[in-house]
């Protein structure tokens, strides 16, 4: 029996183009998990976009000569466009700038008010003395009063992972310019944070097959909450819809309040834009659908605290009681999928620091595949992985254009050398049974892994049935067989059956290539659906504006051993993956970037 399954990817920033830091956390993990459940006949939603709100937007816009909104168009675009060349499947890729997001986030803002988990309280807020401009919490930074660390923020220490208030570091400073902000005292609504304490604590005992570090760190905010702001003195983003303050140019809701309900308000928009507006419901109010959410470790805090903070305030569930709202009661995470960072030369990727490798440039000299793959199998799914263009050009090389684009060339190329088409075999022996005994078990060992969301375990146990079909063929020597073309042929049948299955292995991970091997196994149509980029207007009011969606239900690839078709015509295959110039591991390419 299928099941319902969400796929809540994080929100990418529209300040600027994203690096491959940041998809090695949200990007490539949720695709692969994605293609993979569908494969299973799941159905899938996988839904994020752009966030655009807030004062990183002001400051880049600023900076660009850019309206708030002309920026956050302009990085739209590039960010769609960068996800779209990287295969990332998304059933939706909006944005936090339409009328549809304006709706559900201002629904979900009433129903936390009526409930009671939204209240209003006088607070000392940061000012930036030169531009007179609300500093938000994230862009002060000082020393943290508890643990002593010097690069704490406003919100929190990432060392001691205690919320903190801009007003308590010690010595602050605005990362805009490093001026010390004024603290005057402003009027917000707060989420009454300690409100969870039980529901969140009872909540987080149940999520016991999450990520140990996931788990241990939620677990440790849950026993300090503190209320939490979710107003700002801006005028760009989300009116608070109540009288005395909807019209006030210098209220808006806080931009991290309003990013993680577009998890729901994207799903909102996908199903208006299907033949059933309601559609949505199938995925957040049945209590037997799963959702995953994807993000890097500094956004733990956002997914597996705050957002179920909202979701049960929304639902009545908090320690307060009250009643759902205009959504029902709406499904909690089923597991927050976190990676930690991708790092160069031991620092985080940054553009700021100039430590950064654009995606887009990634794409345009590499392809997209390589990018998956690496991320796969050695990014930083568990620990900081640092980026070495030296281990980038060994994996490619060895791994994937070796082992796997070599298996694929030669098995085809000798069966079409000596048939023309797939063989037929005769009098199978032992050891092509052990081959394909190898190649159909591994459906089982990695689909539990990637069913867990263990990538790095998913991919290797893929590429070992790729190695055992390559010694395989070392072994048995089909090209020393044209007095025994019966035998010649079945091993030839085997060598591509375990190609087809170990295409099917790697279809999550390499979806772009799973295509090409479909292809020159003498396949036609979608074996692996890829996402298109729509132009599409605001369901109410607005410019139009590019989103990515698809037709994955069309794609032909499913989580099972296949068998190849005997008789298949197969024509002179091409090199799937090309070997990199061994010295890209000294210098990386022209443009790669260095620490400065």
């Amino acid at each position: 029996m299928s099941s319902r399954v969400l796929t809540a990817v994080a929100w990418p920033y529209a300040n600027g183009p994203r690096h491959i830091g940041h998809v090695s956390g949200f990007g490539v993990p949720s695709d692969v998990f994605s293609r993979y459940r569908r494969m299973t006949g799941d159905r899938v939603l996988m839904v994020s976009g752009t966030d655009e709100h807030g004062t990183p937007i002001q400051v880049q816009a600023d900076a660009e000569g850019l309206t708030p909104r002309e920026l956050a168009d302009k990085y739209n675009k590039v960010i769609t466009a960068d996800l779209q060349g990287l295969g990332l499947s998304y059933d939706l890729f909006t944005r936090t700038t339409t009328s549809v997001h304006y709706e559900v986030v201002q629904e979900l803002f009433l129903a936390l008010y009526k409930n009671g988990y939204v209240v209003p309280r006088t607070a000392m807020g940061a000012i930036s003395p030169s531009t007179g401009r609300t500093l938000p919490d994230r862009y002060v930074e000082g020393t943290c009063p508890i643990c002593g660390y010097e690069g704490a923020r406003g919100d929190q220490c990432d060392n001691c992972g205690n919320q903190l208030d801009p007003a308590d570091l010690i010595n602050p400073r605005s990362k805009i310019n490093g001026e010390t902000p004024r603290f005057v005292e402003t009027e917000h609504f707060f989420l009454d944070l300690p409100a969870f304490a039980d529901s969140l604590g009872t909540w987080l005992s149940t999520r016991t097959d999450w990520r140990p570090n996931v788990l241990k760190f939620s677990t440790n905010l849950v026993n300090d909450l503190k209320p939490r702001a979710i107003t700002r003195d801006l005028d760009w983003g989300v009116p608070v819809p109540l009288d005395g303050w909807r019209d006030q140019p210098m209220k808006r809701l806080y931009v991290w309040f309003d990013a993680v309900i577009g998890y729901l308000s994207a799903s909102v928009e996908w199903a208006r834009r299907g033949p059933d507006p309601d559609a949505w419901k199938q995925w957040w109010t049945d209590p037997a659908a799963e959702g995953y959410y994807f993000m890097g470790k500094d956004n733990i805090v956002f997914h597996s605290v705050i957002w179920p903070a909202l979701l049960l305030g929304q639902n009545g569930a908090g320690d307060r009681g009250g009643e759902p709202g205009a959504f029902g009661a709406l499904n909690l995470p089923s597991e927050v999928v976190s990676s930690e960072y991708l790092t160069m030369s031991g620092s985080k990727f940054s553009t700021s620091r100039g430590t950064v490798i654009y995606v887009g440039d990634f794409l345009r000299e590499f392809g997209p595949d390589s990018l998956r793959y690496f991320i796969s199998v050695a990014g930083p799914e568990n620990q900081d992985t640092d980026f070495t263009w030296d281990e980038f050009v060994r994996r490619i090389n060895f791994e994937l254009a070796n082992e796997w684009g070599n298996l694929v060339n030669r098995s085809i190329s000798m069966a079409h050398k000596n048939v023309g088409a797939i063989p037929r075999p005769t009098a199978p022996a032992e050891a092509d049974h052990r081959l394909l005994a190898v190649s159909r078990a591994a459906f089982d060992t990695v689909g539990e892994a990637l069913g867990r969301s263990r990538f790095k375990q998913a991919v290797t146990e893929a590429m070992r049935v790729v190695s055992a079909a390559n010694r395989y063929l070392s072994d048995q020597e089909p090209w020393k067989r044209k007095d025994d073309p019966e035998r010649r042929d079945t091993i030839l049948h085997t060598a591509l059956q375990v190609v087809q299955d170990a295409n099917t292995l790697l279809t999550p991970f390499l979806p772009h290539a799973a295509q090409q091997v479909h292809e020159a196994m003498g396949g036609s149509g979608v074996w692996a659906a890829q996402p298109e980029i729509r132009e599409v207007a605001d369901l109410a009011q607005g410019p139009a504006y590019p989103v990515l969606m698809g037709d994955y239900d069309a794609e032909q690839a499913r989580w099972e051993s296949m068998p190849i078709e005997v008789g298949r015509p197969l024509a002179k295959p091409t090199p799937i993956f090309g070997k990199l110039d061994p010295g890209l591991g000294e210098t990386g390419p022209d443009w790669a970037p260095i620490q400065l």
